[in-house]
C-alpha cells in the first residue's frame, strides 16, 4: 500500500454574507483538493461564523514551488520536512 503525498493547495474564493463580503486566499496542506476545501470550510466557519452556503470556492490550485507559499506556518511545515 502506497502512502499518499501531502501537497500544498491554495484555495481562493469569496464569502457572501449580508453584512460581510470579502475575498479569501488560504494555503492548506492536504492529500487531495477535496480535503483542502473541507478544511477551508471548517476554518472559515469557526473563525468567522460563516455557513457553507455563504462560501463560494472559485479556484483550488496546487503550489508546486515551496518558494510561492505565503503562509509562514505552511511554509515552515513544508520546508522543514
Amino acid at each position: 500500500m502506497r502512502m499518499s503525498e501531502v501537497k500544498v493547495y491554495r484555495v481562493i474564493g469569496r464569502i457572501r454574507k449580508p453584512n460581510f463580503k470579502t475575498v479569501f486566499r488560504k494555503e492548506i496542506r492536504a492529500v487531495k483538493p477535496e480535503d483542502a476545501v473541507e478544511e477551508v470550510y471548517k476554518l472559515l466557519g469557526s473563525k468567522h461564523r460563516v455557513k457553507r452556503f455563504h462560501i463560494k470556492i472559485e479556484r483550488v490550485e496546487v503550489i508546486e514551488d515551496p518558494e510561492e507559499i505565503r503562509d509562514p506556518t505552511v511554509r515552515f511545515l513544508t520546508l522543514g520536512e
